[in-house]
């Protein structure tokens, strides 16, 4: 993490080619062990010794796995200092005391044991933990959980629909409160099956209703019951659904809209931040699908730009689309055309939090990033640093900008000369000044500096 106070230190411990000697010398300070701790790869043997003399259990949590030789792990597994040879396995267990997911390797190297055994251990918590980790667990594993003594664990077990439950199951699980809600969210249910859960629907068990509602195997006539119901998630779910027309669709749009207005928060999220989508529109006829070029809710547009057989015609107007997220998704498609990337980069920029950025398109004209410099959105005007060979004149320019996203950009590009980089380091912003540090290109008397203007 950047160091607010030092973020010079922060920086230079996660910079790549900082040598050995310089990130011994850093552990002996907090923010440069705060900056190691983000570092990829194995840490050499002197380092983790260096971080275990001036560390805590604080710190020798990140010392485990592959981030350590296998002497290393010996050294800390034996270490005199309980605080230092626990760390992590205590950190996990803490984890799994408090029902934070944990990945399943984490959980057998901090127990010691292989996901076989601990998923029968004697703790609830740890085998609701293995249940949520395990995701690719046998039928036969998923059985023993459905059958758990401690709800807690079966609620795990049923959390995703994957790996399942066995037909054999379904009726007790929908008859168990610990994970009605869960199952009744994907398993098909019988006619009788959803008979109880209106039932229940009915004594205002809202969580059950909108699991039934959001059920992708629901029949016409289930549909048809959930119509009349006044739950938004509920009749956003309805309209999402195969069974009911365009004017139904519709009705129950235009409802939770209305709600929306008059401040109703539920109809604000179920509209806006439910990401629940009619997926069974993939599998349906192309000219079936087609029809729902003219849909005028945002959820049918977006799925069909996952179908990649769709005419030239459809992906023209998919890529003119009203909605914006309709038109990044349509351009992540294989065969986008080049002039429909580069100009929906230029009208809105990339979104950097998913991968593959728009730019990264094997299509996208890269040629034209460093013309991004000019543009007026700061937003846009920072895709011209996706361009590993963007001129020095062009960072400078750059590196003036107010926002300090456009100078951490800078400030981590590869093509940075000395004496911008020497100037970011001193950026006001800590976070500027942290990436400044941790860019490869600094150089190793800069770096030697750094550290001793610390006493390191």
């Amino acid at each position: 993490m950047t160091s607010l106070a030092h973020p010079q230190l922060s920086g230079l411990g996660r910079n790549p080619a900082a040598p050995q000697e310089a990130l011994v010398r850093l552990a002996a300070h907090r923010a440069g062990r705060h900056g190691m701790s983000q570092r990829r790869g194995q840490l050499a043997d002197a380092v983790v010794e260096a971080l275990l003399t001036h560390g805590d259990g604080h710190t020798a949590v990140g010392l485990h796995g592959d981030r350590i030789s296998p002497e290393m792990r010996r050294r800390i597994a034996e270490h005199p200092d309980p605080a230092i040879r626990d760390a992590y396995t205590d950190f996990v267990r803490d984890m799994v005391d408090r029902k934070v997911p944990m990945a399943i390797d984490d959980l057998e190297e901090a127990y010691g044991r292989p996901r076989t055994a601990l998923v029968r251990a004697p703790s609830p918590s740890l085998r609701a933990a293995v249940a949520r980790a395990w995701h690719d667990r046998p039928l036969a594993i998923q059985a023993d959980l459905l059958a758990d003594p401690e709800p807690q664990v079966r609620t795990a077990a049923t959390e995703h629909e994957q790996p399942g439950v066995p037909p054999e199951w379904r009726e007790r699980c929908l008859a168990d409160p610990a994970v009605r809600v869960n199952v009744a969210r994907y398993v098909p249910l019988t006619s009788e099956q959803f008979a109880r859960l209106m039932r229940l629907m009915r004594s205002e068990d809202e969580e059950v209703v909108q699991a039934v509602a959001g059920n992708p195997h629901l029949s016409a006539e289930m549909v048809a019951q959930l119509l009349d119901t006044e739950d938004p998630f509920v009749r956003v779910a309805a309209a999402q659904s195969r069974h009911v027309d365009a004017e139904t669709r519709d009705r129950l749009y235009a409802l939770v809209e209305a709600e929306r207005a008059d401040g109703n928060i539920d109809a604000e999220i179920a509209l806006w931040w439910n990401f629940t989508e009619p997926a069974w529109l993939r599998e349906a006829p192309l000219d079936e699908r087609l029809t729902y070029l003219d849909c005028p809710h945002t959820p049918f547009r977006r799925v069909l730009t996952s179908c990649h057989d769709l005419p030239e015609e459809a992906w023209r107007r998919l890529d003119n689309d009203p909605d914006l997220a309709v038109r990044r998704t349509a351009a992540r498609r294989p065969d986008t055309p080049p002039e429909v990337l580069e100009e929906l980069v230029r009208a809105h920029g990339d979104v950097f939090h998913i991968r593959p950025l728009l730019v990264d398109h094997p299509n996208f004209p890269r040629h034209t990033l460093r013309t991004f410099v000019d543009e007026p959105n700061p937003n846009v005007r920072c895709i011209a640093l996706q361009d590993p060979e963007l001129p020095v004149r062009a960072l400078w320019q750059l590196a003036t900008a107010p926002e300090p996203f456009l100078r951490r950009g800078v400030a981590r590009h590869p093509n940075i000369p000395d004496a911008l980089l020497e100037r970011l380091l001193s950026d006001p912003d800590p976070h500027v000044a942290d990436d400044a540090a941790a860019n490869s290109a600094l150089g190793l008397d800069r770096m030697y500096r750094i550290l001793a203007a610390a006493d390191l």
